[in-house]
């Protein structure tokens, strides 16, 4: 696996980090690989987001539902 050392960071960037390490249960290590690859993931995949994507091509009303409630029988 490849590594990435990253200088210059601002002590307060850096004390967040621990903190949100500690509070999720991780390393510190950790906690900064999943921040990455969530920074530079693919856009999001997540359905609602996949939902918001659909371009609105039509009126609610288009999906109105039929007021017929089908036809009487005798039994």
């Amino acid at each position: 696996m490849a590594q990435l050392i990253v200088r210059n960071l601002e002590e307060d960037l850096v004390r967040r980090l621990k903190a949100r390490a500690r509070e999720n249960n991780r390393s510190t290590e950790e906690e900064h690989r999943l921040l990455l690859r969530a920074a530079l993931a693919p856009e999001s995949s997540d359905f609602a987001s996949f939902l918001a994507s659909i371009p609105e091509v039509g009126d609610d009303s288009d999906f109105d539902r039929s007021a017929d409630t089908g036809r009487t029988i005798d039994l």
